[in-house]
């Protein structure tokens, strides 16, 4: 494995070589960002410092003939939170940034002036961004292109991360982001504002008969899933069409997290946007299930806004979290987004926890500069652009939920709906047991993609076998689901592959195609898996240096104390205390959450 190690300080890079034990145990993306880490970064550093440290990096299968192996993965240490943070992306960017030669970038320093980084076939190029600096997504993109290739692929922060908002995302392609953690405010901070790559070499696999009888098995059983299938799901609605189901379980959370169901919700679901604003399906570098919408509003105060990608996440976020049910200023906040390089998950979620301070009285017209009440679209619209330039009461809201009620105090905090400062996702988790477990454990905070356990607990396909599990069950066995989706999820995530493809395949088919792709024999879904647990315990390290331990792996206090007041969730908490313990033991840590010196052998990870 090769990885581009860049010093922007000097403007000077260099390469490096990844041997292939390390590759073997950390395999590329997440877990070999997290090693990186671990290794080179002291603990303390300030995450917007010169001496952070961000690795952009693929794994063994991106950009192969595999499915939907378009991905990379931003591991650095987070401004949202002070912990680690690991965000992915797809598209086709990390497969052009693997035809360029190089599996990895790690990025150390600070550019004495705004700088973008070209990497192609000829070399490696430092050029001037001072020109771009300001300028949004769109712009940025069409501007390297035309400066570069009109083929290259083109990874960049917005406006968002050049002032260091800690919701900042990383955008590639002008609509994919890896969005969650502050890792644009980290970029921006770097004086850096982009990194386009054009390259034409293969990338090499040791068996490729192998492979390709791998990756059509695989296939097969993609086309045979319900979710993942053509005309399935996934392909038909794209991910809104979990709004109707979480809905239906009582698990959509509304009005910041006040209750779990949302009587608009069939407003703003997969079917109405497939009955209103969608054009087409879209799709990653080699997806067979074209999950994408690429959407336009045709006509209305929101008449220029067009493009993709509409995610469910992102329609709960500015829909039902602030009690919206205008699919065209949802729309319109999604696009705001993408443009200015700001996670929608966190902005529209802080955005409702003002919602709900406002209706309280801790915050007025008067801090604001308008009415923010819940419903108003209106009013949302206008305060994702104020948080994307910090302009007014916007500012305040830049940095997430935790921050925000820190600064405004009066009580503000036990309104922010957040796990280790990163703000929670579309799932309430009094009505489904295991997500909240991962909520509450995850290493990089309030994170559904750590561990997606609501594939069994409400949709009912995992691995291409149909399997639902009670979502309201607190027994041990949630307890060892959870886990197994958090180390699956890991290993996936450095592999590095798309997480939807869990719903169709296991990882007995992906650790096949890995064997083919690297050459490794024996290599099996028990060491793929394994794999996951060593770099889910290495994440766990990483924090314990940072200050973090048992208090950290908590939920909000609404959310434990306060029963769901309607669905099938109604009159109950999440059980969280009484199963951290199970979910310790069962983990091999000590009470207070860290890896004992027995787990740490087990997995290699002992000095």
């Amino acid at each position: 494995m090769k990885l581009l190690q860049v010093d922007l300080s000097a403007c000077s890079c260099d390469e490096r070589d990844v041997d292939e034990g390390t590759v073997r145990k950390f395999l590329g993306g997440r877990g070999l960002g997290t090693k990186i880490l671990y290794d080179e970064l002291p603990a303390g550093t300030d995450p917007l410092s010169p001496e952070n440290i961000v690795v952009i990096a693929t794994g063994p299968l991106t950009g192969t003939k595999t499915p939907s192996s378009g991905r990379h993965c931003i591991v650095t240490k987070s401004p949202l939170t002070g912990g680690i943070t690991f965000t992915t992306s797809g598209g086709t960017w990390a497969a052009e940034l693997r035809r360029c030669g190089y599996d990895g970038i790690v990025l150390k320093g600070k550019a004495e002036k705004p700088t973008y980084i070209w990497i192609h076939d000829g070399g490696v190029e430092f050029r001037d961004a001072g020109g771009l600096w300001g300028k949004l997504v769109s712009e940025v993109d069409d501007i390297i292109r035309g400066e570069t290739d009109r083929e290259a692929k083109v990874l960049q922060i917005g406006i968002g991360g050049e002032k260091r908002s800690c919701i900042a995302c990383v955008m590639n392609e002008k609509y994919r982001a890896a969005g969650r953690g502050g890792a644009g405010a980290v970029i921006g901070s770097k004086n850096l504002r982009a990194i386009a790559v054009k390259g034409s070499k293969d990338v090499e696999v040791a068996n490729p008969i192998a492979l390709r009888r791998a990756a059509d098995r695989a296939l097969k059983k993609l086309s045979e899933n319900d979710v993942t299938k053509e005309g399935g799901a996934l392909n038909t609605y794209g991910t809104p069409v979990l709004t109707g189901l979480m809905n239906a379980a009582g698990i959509y959370p509304t009005r910041n997290f006040q209750s779990g169901v949302f009587a608009d919700a069939d407003k703003i679901s997969g079917e109405a946007l497939r009955d209103s604003i969608f054009v087409r399906t879209t799709a990653c570098h080699e997806c067979p299930m074209e999950c994408g919408r690429w959407i336009k509003i045709e006509s209305g105060k929101y008449a220029t806004t067009e493009g993709e990608s509409l995610e469910y996440e992102t329609i709960w976020a500015f829909g039902g979290q602030c009690g919206i049910s205008d699919l065209n200023a949802i729309a319109r906040a999604n696009y705001l987004c993408n443009e200015y390089g700001i996670d929608t998950i966190s902005c529209g979620s802080t955005i409702g926890f003002a919602m709900e301070l406002y209706e309280r009285g801790i915050i007025t017209k008067d801090d604001v500069g308008f009415e923010l009440k819940f419903g108003d679209a209106d009013a949302m619209v206008r305060m994702v652009e104020m948080i994307a330039r910090r302009e007014g009461f916007g500012d305040v809201l830049a940095d997430g939920a935790r921050n925000a009620a820190k600064r405004i105090g009066k009580g503000a905090e036990r309104y922010a709906m957040h796990v280790k400062g990163l703000e929670l996702p579309a799932y309430d988790p009094r009505g489904a047991v295991g997500i909240g477990m991962t909520f509450a454990t995850s290493n990089r905070g309030g994170c559904h993609v750590s561990g997606y356990t609501i594939a069994a607990e409400i949709i009912g396909s995992v691995g291409g076998e149909a399997m639902k599990v009670d979502p309201l069950d607190a027994s041990d066995k949630k307890v060892e689901l959870s886990i197994l989706f958090q180390d699956i999820t890991a290993a996936v995530d450095s592999a590095v592959n798309c997480l939807f493809l869990t719903f169709g395949i296991s990882a007995e088919e992906i650790a096949e195609m890995i064997a083919a792709v690297t050459g490794w024999e024996n290599y099996s879904a028990e060491e793929f898996i394994k794999t996951g647990e060593r770099i889910f315990a290495l994440e766990r390290l990483f924090n314990r240096r940072e200050g973090f331990d048992r208090k950290y792996d908590t939920l909000p206090e609404r959310l434990l104390k306060e029963p769901a007041p309607e669905g099938p969730a109604s009159g109950r908490v999440h059980p969280l205390e009484k199963l951290l313990d199970i979910y310790y033991e069962k983990r091999g840590y000590t009470a207070e959450g860290h890896p004992t010196e027995d787990k740490l052998r087990e997995l290699g990870l002992a000095a």
